[in-house]
């Protein structure tokens, strides 16, 4: 497997894809962000689909679900997220996965009437090169719908805990500004002037944004363990050696206890969902 995208590779071959390989099926939210993404995709009986950052699978078993007489590939870069999604297919016929990098995989060309997403595109080292690799994964006219994250500040999911993990009030902005190092990679496309320039091989491009509540676990200490068990939150336990996992535990159980209900905890979303049409023209960076 050719692997240019080397950082997110060893992230989710570790612990991180661990934890959201075994979170995997809990969320009953996802539902609707995947009936919103193959609507838009238009998923057909006959169609053949590429699932990218297809995780543990749940978005690839549900187009093969509308697929029923074409086929679905499921790709993403995490071994321990493709063993769950495997073992979770077993038994259907027109599904499988592959462990590849977007950005280089030799996906055969013009061989998907479509490519779907959900939250599978925004760690690309290389998005130019990634989105137009998966074009070329696409027949003329064929159709690209991914979700994506709004701004950071425009998620509560990320406000909240991030706030409750560095003492602060939870001020969209102010949180944004006090996160230390770099952005988190999950917001690489949370800007949509960013995600046109991105799609510049494309055409038809369209963003819509989505309001979909988001799950996060049964109770607030679920949702506190499985906020350290990966993204921003993780981070920010690792790099602060006075805070501990008990102390970090505490405090995300707090912030979230106001969000949970009989449903479970349930925070606000904020995504873009974005279309496009593959016209196989020239990327320009």
């Amino acid at each position: 497997m050719a692997v240019r995208n080397t950082e997110q590779y060893t992230a989710w071959n570790g612990p991180e894809g661990q934890a959201w390989a075994a979170g995997a099926e809990q969320d009953p939210s996802e539902a609707e962000l995947i009936d919103r993404l193959l609507d838009a995709a238009r998923v057909g009986e006959h169609d053949r689909v590429l699932d990218i950052g297809c995780g543990a699978g749940v978005s690839s078993r549900a187009a093969a679900r509308r697929a029923a007489r074409g086929r679905v590939l499921g790709a993403d870069l995490s071994g321990p997220m493709l063993e769950r999604a495997r073992l979770d297919a077993a038994g259907i016929g027109n599904v499988v996965f592959e462990q590849a990098d977007a950005q280089a995989h030799p996906f055969p060309e013009g061989a998907f009437d479509a490519a779907i997403s959900q939250y599978g595109v925004m760690f690309f080292t290389d998005p130019v090169a990634a989105f137009t690799n998966i074009g070329r994964a696409l027949r003329p006219g064929g159709r690209l719908v991914f979700v994506v994250p709004q701004p950071a500040q425009e998620c509560e999911w990320y406000v909240v805990p991030v706030a409750a993990l560095l003492g602060i009030a939870p001020r969209p902005q102010a949180v944004v500004a006090a996160y230390p190092g770099q952005a988190p990679a999950m917001f690489a496309l949370s800007d949509p002037v960013r995600i046109r320039q991105v799609l510049a091989a494309f055409a038809d491009v369209s963003i819509e944004a989505l309001h979909v509540p988001q799950w996060f676990g049964r109770t607030p200490a679920e949702a506190a363990e499985g906020f350290l068990s990966s993204g921003p939150t993780r981070y920010l336990l690792e790099r602060d050696a006075a805070l501990t996992r008990e102390e970090a535990h505490a405090r995300l159980s707090a912030a979230l206890a106001p969000y949970a209900g009989d449903g479970g905890v349930v925070l606000p979303g904020a995504q873009w969902l974005v279309t496009a049409r593959w016209t196989g023209g020239a990327a320009a960076r």
